[in-house]
């Protein structure tokens, strides 16, 4: 795997929150999410991904390596995060903003979240296949930023769901769009009105996720669908083509589904923001301990 470097691809950017590596041989993409702080999706996340995204989108799906063009086939997210794919919103931020009742920047960062998100529904609108690896937790948002893509590889022992309820919300940057048109509306609904975290088996047995790894085992099992993924991509293609003709998700129906997350949001108790607040601490507890440990490995 080799570092982009090449200026004229538009992705060689200086990203504190992620990192990119291209693959040339397999024409995969990597987007690395590589946060310092609780691994959540911050408004500095955000941007990078969205500059990220636009370049992905402005490069034609071509990646010059020296002289060479090469084609980029697949995009890949995954994270540097042991055991982490992405917490979710910043809970933290939420809590501030639905105090404040600052509707306008609660509106602003789910909007931030669809301008993200909805490219890589589209595929950068490339004829190219997305791919998320799941190889930790991915809850949340987070959750939502792994179902945007066409294909689900998920590590054993990787743990996923949508708590929002337990607080009162519900996840609103994708999940029942994304979910109900995967699996159905009954377990889209199931899954983000129990608060349950579901362990990567259990999903791939419902359907979300698409291809389950051994632990440890996540970027072979990439490489081995795409290997296996090319004696069939050209109608592995098609039927992506198909799928969004007859059911697309559109850019209104998620901002739709954003101003009712706001609304929801700001409708929240402060008995509910409490519970928020003790969802927080856990989150910050759980990456202190995380970083102890890498330290003390160290």
């Amino acid at each position: 795997m080799e570092l982009i470097s090449d200026t004229k691809t538009l992705l060689d950017a200086n990203y504190s929150q992620m990192r990119t590596r291209f693959d040339s041989e397999s024409g995969i993409l990597w987007t690395l999410l590589d946060q310092d702080a609780v691994p959540c999706v911050t408004p500095d996340l955000l941007s990078e991904l969205q500059h990220h995204h636009e370049a992905i989108e402005t490069s034609g799906g071509q990646l010059w390596i020296g002289e060479q063009p090469c084609n980029v086939r697949y995009s890949v997210m995954a994270s540097l995060t042991p055991g982490v794919f992405n917490l979710g919103g910043q809970l933290s931020l939420f809590r501030e903003l639905i105090r404040a009742k600052n509707r306008d920047a609660l509106l602003h960062y789910g909007v931030e979240c669809i301008k993200v998100l909805f490219p890589r529904i589209n595929h950068f609108y490339l004829p190219l296949t997305t791919i998320a690896l799941v190889q930790g937790d991915a809850l949340g948002g987070g959750l939502e930023g792994v179902l945007v893509s066409d294909v689900v590889i998920a590590e054993r022992g990787a743990q996923m769901g949508f708590p929002e309820i337990l607080f009162n919300l519900f996840p609103g940057m994708g999940a029942y769009s994304l979910l109900a048109r995967k699996v159905g509306t009954a377990v889209a609904e199931k899954m983000m009105l129990s608060g349950k975290i579901y362990a990567a088996e259990e999903l791939h047995a419902m359907g979300v996720v698409d291809v389950l790894a051994e632990p440890g085992a996540g970027v072979q099992a990439v490489y081995d669908y795409v290997k296996k993924q090319e004696r069939r991509a050209n109608g592995f293609m098609a039927v992506q083509q198909v799928r969004q003709r007859f059911n697309p998700v559109t850019y209104e129906e998620m901002m739709d589904v954003v101003r009712i997350w706001v609304d929801a949001a700001l409708r929240l108790t402060e008995k509910d923001l409490k519970v928020m607040d003790r969802f927080v601490r856990s989150q910050e507890k759980a990456f202190l301990h995380q970083k102890e440990q890498e330290y003390l490995i160290a």
